[in-house]
This record gives structure tokens, C-alpha cells and sequence, in this order.
């Protein structure tokens, strides 16, 4: 059977209507086509996007060694993040390097950093103007930034922060902005008793009890410091967006924050991450032919678990373009119906820290800021490297002086 059905426009058409809709673009054509769908793209050629929860199961489950996620990331990735992220990885190397990652993201480990994100939100609000418009992603992604570099590199000094700033910015813009990092002589962390991730990895040790090579440890970190800010960045900037434009949704989070809940609180962040997901899709690259959705797939195909389709599914999101975190009240998602952070072995290992970053930064906004949207008109997905961000940053204006 050939490939599942798609547009047939020419492959830069279908690429200029990703770029100007993404969101859209791929809801509209699962509506249309079905849960099995392709698109054609330059240099990617012909991919098929699942947009059903059997079909995303099948795949976040399917054996590693016939999935290649590092290998469909590689073409995206790897000139900036390196050959050892554990993005671009797979197989082997890549489980030896998640076991390494984990433990500094999960658990105590993250709580530890809660007061370290609270500061450092409250600091940078010190800088918002009052009565004037600003883009209020630019400041999400100083204070992601500082948190990062603190906790990553156990970073403290400004002057080294302000570095640091200049460099991921590079970073975001140009694909292959980083090519060195410090090596292991040169890094200041690391020391006996320190919790930044950078001296946790300087300790761990693989299976044969070797420590990380300097290749290693640069790719990681840059992995962290790329993805883990730029990311979280974006969805807090989209929570205020989808917020100050849903005043019922506003009113009653602050109400529950006032009367020291937290359950509508993580209701807002996974509403914003099935609204607006910071990534459109996730990648797999068929090693082997592959049955999938009734279509015998050849090896060396795209697969990809349409996020943004996924949850704009009228059947299991009811009214998808209403932003109403009551949807996640009471219960969790499913595994393979919500799938903002990926899934099965290559599930965003800093999912965690990320929803616990936007609930201490949400909450410190929410409490002392009283923002509005000096324009009332949603604003537009727009494509920036491989993230989904506001269209204007999430343009706010600051009432009154900080509380």
C-alpha cells in the first residue's frame, strides 16, 4: 500500500503553510485525512504524521532499535547540540547517557531549586516597566537563564551571567552557534559538595565506571542550556498569553492561589501545553520497514506523533480552541493523548523540572503583578528555530508598581 494520503501541493507549499500556521496546518490535515497522514517538506522529503492514541502508542513503544529518535534528530540537531547529546543518540549510548541525566532532574533533587527560581523571578520582575508595553518572553527567558546557569553550572556571579546570556542568544539563532565549551581543567564547578548538574555529571560514572569524556559533558550541557531554556521560556511566556486573554480562566487561578491550592494551578500549565505546545511534533526515523496505521512503512521514514494535531482533536479535547484548564482537573492525562514533552524511553528527561520552573514562576507573576494585554486579539504562533513562541512575545503591560 503506498504512503498515507496528503496535500498534494508542491513540498515548499506545504512548508510555507507550516511555517504560517503550524498549528493548523497540521490539525487540518488530520481532519482530512485521517489519524495516518502525510506531508512532504524540502530535504525531509515525504514523513507521516500519527494523530491517534493507538497509532502514538505504537510508536513512542515501538522498540528503540526500529524508532531512531537521535537519528531523526541528528538532521535537525546535532550541529548545534553535538554527536553525544542525548537527543541525537540512540540505542546503547543514548540509554547510558539518560542514565546519567536523570537523577539530577528528578525528584528532591528539583525541589532543592525552588527557592533559587522564586528569587530570581522576583529580581528580574524589579525590571519590568510600568504603564509601557514589553515583551514579556524576553524576561522568561532571562529568568529561565539564571536558573539554568545557576543550577546547571552553579553560575552566581552577574557579570558571567550577563555572558552567558549573549551566548545562548547566538545559540538560539544560529544552528551551529556553540561549537566549543570550557573543557573539564577549566570549569569552576565541580567540587565536593556542590548540586549543580554540572558537578553531578563531573561524578557520575557509565556502567563500566569510566566518568563522562569532555565531549560528553559539552554536549549535555549545551543540551540542557539550549532546549531546557529556550522551552520553558516560551510555555511561560504562552501561559500569560492564554491567561490575560481568558479573564474567567485568570480570575479563578488567582483565586486558588490565594487560597493556597495548587491543583487549578497545574491544570493552567497543561491546558497552555495542549494549547500551545512548544514543539509541533516528534520524530522517529524507521531503521526497518514498519506496519503502522495499516501501511507498510520502508525503512528510512519519518514518523512523526503529531503533537499539535493531537491536541486539537475534537474527540478528546471537546472545543479545542477555548482555553479552559478545567479539562485537567482530577485526574491525569493520558499518556498518549497529552503529549507535550514526547513519550516512551525518549520522553523530555527535563519535563519535571520544567512544569515545577513554571509553577513557581507562575505564582510569584500572579502574586505580585497585575498585567493586561494591551492588545486583545490573540496573538499568532509563530515558528522560531523549532519552538512555537507568541507571535509578539506575549506583549503585556504592567498596571501598577509591583506589590
Amino acid at each position: 500500500m503506498p504512503f498515507p494520503p496528503g496535500s498534494k501541493l508542491p513540498a515548499i507549499a506545504q512548508a510555507v503553510r507550516y511555517v504560517r500556521a503550524p498549528l493548523g496546518f497540521l490539525s487540518q490535515l488530520q481532519r482530512r485525512h485521517g489519524d495516518i497522514f502525510s506531508v512532504s517538506f524540502p530535504y525531509f522529503g515525504k514523513v507521516v504524521y500519527v494523530a491517534d492514541p493507538a497509532l502514538v502508542k505504537a510508536v513512542f513503544t515501538g522498540s528503540p532499535e526500529q524508532f531512531h529518535a537521535g537519528e531523526a534528530n541528528a538532521t535537525v540537531l546535532e550541529p548545534a547540540l553535538g554527536p553525544n547529546s542525548v537527543l541525537t543518540l540512540d540505542d546503547a549510548p543514548h540509554m547510558q547517557q539518560r542514565k546519567l541525566l536523570l537523577p539530577p532532574f528528578h525528584g528532591e533533587r528539583i525541589e532543592r531549586y525552588g527557592e533559587l527560581m522564586r528569587e530570581v523571578t522576583l529580581r528580574e520582575m524589579e525590571s519590568w516597566p510600568v504603564g509601557e508595553p514589553f515583551a514579556l518572553r524576553r524576561h522568561t527567558q532571562r529568568i529561565t537563564l539564571a536558573v539554568i546557569m545557576r543550577a546547571v553550572f552553579g553560575v552566581h556571579d552577574e557579570e558571567r551571567l550577563a555572558r552567558f546570556e549573549v551566548l545562548i542568544e547566538t545559540f538560539a539563532s544560529r544552528v551551529n552557534a556553540i561549537t566549543a565549551f570550557p573543557r573539564r581543567s577549566e570549569v569552576e564547578s565541580g567540587e565536593e559538595g556542590h548540586d549543580d548538574v554540572l558537578s553531578l555529571l563531573l561524578s557520575a560514572r557509565h556502567d563500566d565506571g569510566s566518568p563522562m569524556s569532555d565531549e560528553e559533558l559539552r554536549d549535555e550541557l549545551v543540551t540542557v542550556l539550549g532546549a531546557g531554556h529556550e522551552t520553558t521560556a516560551t510555555a511561560l511566556a504562552w501561559a500569560m498569553e492564554r491567561l490575560l486573554r481568558t479573564p474567567r480562566a485568570l480570575q479563578a487561578l488567582r483565586e486558588s492561589l490565594a487560597a493556597g491550592e495548587d491543583d487549578y494551578l497545574d491544570a493552567t500549565i497543561k491546558e497552555t501545553l495542549r494549547a500551545r505546545p512548544v514543539i509541533v511534533d516528534v520524530a522517529r526515523k524507521l531503521t526497518a520497514p514498519a506496519s503502522i496505521g495499516g501501511y507498510e512503512l520502508p525503512a528510512g521514514t519519518f514518523v512523526m506523533p503529531a503533537i499539535a494535531a493531537m491536541h486539537y482533536r475534537e474527540d478528546l479535547f471537546p472545543n479545542p480552541e477555548e482555553f479552559r484548564p478545567e479539562r485537567f482537573l482530577g485526574g491525569k492525562p493520558d499518556t498518549y493523548v497529552w503529549i507535550p514533552f514526547g513519550g516512551g524511553v525518549r520522553r523530555c528527561i527535563g519535563a519535571a523540572f520544567a512544569e515545577y520552573e513554571m509553577r513557581i514562576v507562575l505564582r510569584a507573576i500572579l502574586e505580585r503583578a497585575e498585567l493586561s494585554a494591551p492588545d486583545p486579539k490573540p496573538e499568532k504562533v509563530k515558528v522560531r528555530n523549532i519552538t512555537l513562541a507568541p507571535g509578539k512575545g506575549t506583549l503585556v503591560s504592567l498596571a501598577r508598581p509591583l506589590c
